[in-house]
This record gives C-alpha cells, sequence and structure tokens, in this order.
C-alpha cells in the first residue's frame, strides 16, 4: 500500500466507529523489553492485560507475536508481518497497521488493543483515543521501547498505585490515559 492508502485505510477503519487503544507496560524511562523478552514478571499486570484485553482484536508485531508464541485465548490475534509467506495457526496477518486495523473492524468489536512491540506502537500511537498504561517505577535497560507521551495530547484519568511485594519486583502504577 502506498501513504496515500495507508492513511485512508487508517481513516475509513476509524470512521467506522472503533476505538483505538494501546496496552502496554513500560519502565520509567520507557523500555518495555531486551532481546525479545519482558523485563520483569508482574502476576497483576498480566491478569489486568487478560481481562482488559479478553474478547477484542489484539494487533501486534510478528516478533511480540514470537516472543508470545501462541495466539492468546479469548481474543482474534492479529499479526503484522512484512513476510509475505509468514503465517501462524490462529493468527491473521497483515502487511501494515493499516491492513491490521482492517482486520480488526471485520469483527465488528467497539474497541481494538494494541499490544506491541516498539515500532507498532510508535505506529499506532498518533491513532490511539486511549493508553492503559502500566508504569513499571524503575529505570531498566531494555533495547525496544515505548514512545514517550505528549502531555499536550494526552490526560491522565486514573492512577492506581501499587508496592513491590514477594510477587512483583517493582512498584507499578496501572494509568488510563485519554487523548485530550
Amino acid at each position: 500500500m502506498s501513504e496515500t492508502t495507508d492513511g485512508m485505510a487508517i481513516t475509513n477503519s476509524l470512521s467506522q466507529g472503533i476505538e483505538t487503544a494501546l496496552i502496554v507496560a513500560a519502565s520509567s524511562n520507557n523500555a518495555i523489553g531486551k532481546n525479545n523478552q519482558l523485563l520483569w514478571h508482574l502476576p497483576n499486570d498480566l491478569k489486568f492485560f487478560k481481562n482488559t484485553t479478553w474478547g477484542f482484536p489484539v494487533i501486534m508485531g510478528r516478533k511480540t507475536f514470537e516472543a508470545v508464541n501462541k495466539p492468546l485465548p479469548g481474543r482474534t490475534n492479529i499479526v503484522i508481518t512484512r513476510k509475505q509467506d509468514w503465517e501462524a495457526v490462529g493468527v491473521k496477518t497483515a502487511s501494515d497497521l493499516a491492513g491490521a486495523i482492517d482486520l480488526a473492524t471485520q469483527t465488528n468489536a467497539k474497541q481494538l488493543f494494541i499490544i506491541g512491540g516498539g515500532e507498532i506502537y510508535a505506529q499506532a500511537l498518533p491513532m490511539a483515543d486511549t493508553i492503559f498504561l502500566t508504569r513499571v517505577h524503575a529505570i531498566l535497560e531494555g533495547d525496544t521501547f515505548f514512545p514517550a507521551l505528549d502531555e499536550s495530547q494526552w490526560k491522565l484519568f486514573s492512577n492506581d498505585d501499587f508496592s513491590a511485594d514477594e510477587k512483583h519486583a517493582f512498584d507499578y502504577s496501572f494509568q488510563l490515559w485519554k487523548r485530550k
């Protein structure tokens, strides 16, 4: 697709009334992963992710899918890949974000979730309506990052803080951001 077609496909998908949400866990310095792995194990965040995305289409890059290594149950899994012959059981594929959003709109869901990785988040941020951000209160070394939020465009609607405990190595917060 050309840039014009990409933009048109995205605009057409969004005009069909589907809300675009990003869901991510990111450290204080916006690191989200290293060597295609998460930087932490936060069981409460995994439960939050599952409960929030259940029943909705989820869009991810191929590397994110390969890190998860299986389709997420209870969701339409859409993988963006430039590899034309790539396929996996239980997922739909698209060659770009516009195509993935188009597939998501075909599910008749009211909301879709972008679940990573870094490049996909950066492409989707300008069109997102909502961000579900688990802020991990630590500065961690990573090779994949969530884009910085421009607070002139985003408003923090809720913030629930949690302390580290025997199951969670870091303090963290569940945050809900909405586009202004």
